[in-house]
């Protein structure tokens, strides 16, 4: 399925446009409109905050759209660039997709969010803690929040604060020198509410990149703030499986994925 459309994050001129890599999200609009509005989807890849897998984007943002739903890959900046750069942008997407609620026939009170390992992390980091950077410069952010209705992840990394976390994606987001009390921020286990959206989760028990610690940890939180959580560990699997089309035990993962949104109600 091709690509509807790319549309850039920030207008021309913005200090956000990396000039290596424009902040933009890609576009799979469904082949057939539906008579309701319909929930939308942004996916982030993971790529531990120094690039963007692409088997991370475009199969799930094609995989949602057959579903009949809108979706979008966010390609956020990346290291060099930090905190709160990727965060920032992915907000803006967000709020970009909400602004074409009616253009794209999409509930603007459904929108899902979708992130892979360190995409994980930050996509948990927009849905506990939208706030904790409003950008000056993203003149949607009076108009409509940042925080989704629903997250999901993939063998995300969650704590940056602990022995479970993934070291290059502390590196790459917050710097070599990044400070305990900086790590703990963005230890998204210690940053859940009430007010989180209810999530879906997917690890592998042996993934040797990101442990599952971190999934569980998450969980965990969620239990605790008495907000809904479907986990799915399996047992054995590699990092970054993505669609996992080609693992007859993995990759019932996204169907079941597909039925909690469906369940949305």
């Amino acid at each position: 399925m091709p690509i509807s459309e790319t549309i850039n994050l920030w207008p021309d001129g913005s200090p956000h446009n990396y000039e290596k890599d424009r902040p933009r999200m890609d576009l799979y609009l469904p082949k057939e409109k539906s008579e309701k509005p319909t929930p939308a989807i942004v996916v982030c890849p993971g790529g531990g905050y120094g690039g963007r897998a692409g088997h991370e984007g475009a199969p799930f943002a094609e995989l949602f759209a057959a579903q009949g739903w809108p979706s979008v890959v966010c390609q956020y900046r990346v290291s060099p660039n930090r905190h709160p750069a990727p965060m920032t942008d992915v907000c803006r997407a967000i709020r970009l997709v909400r602004s074409k609620a009616k253009e794209w026939n999409i509930d603007d009170h459904k929108i899902g969010l979708l992130g892979f390992s360190a995409g994980g992390h930050l996509v948990s980091t927009v849905a506990t803690q939208p706030n904790l950077h409003v950008d000056k410069l993203d003149d949607l952010a009076e108009k409509y929040p940042a925080r989704p209705d629903r997250l999901m992840m993939g063998y995300p990394v969650i704590t940056m604060s602990t022995n479970k976390t993934h070291q290059g994606s502390v590196n790459n987001l917050l710097g070599p020198n990044a400070t305990d009390e900086m790590k703990k921020q963005m230890s998204n286990e210690l940053q859940v509410t009430n007010q989180n959206p209810p999530a879906f989760i997917f690890h592998t028990w042996d993934d040797q990149a990101v442990p599952v610690e971190n999934a569980l940890l998450f969980a965990e939180a969620y239990a605790k703030a008495n907000v809904s959580c479907e986990l799915h560990i399996f047992q054995n699997g590699r990092h970054g499986v993505g669609l996992a089309s080609n693992d007859e035990r993995l990759k019932v993962w996204t169907e079941s994925m597909v039925k909690w949104l469906k369940a949305w109600k």
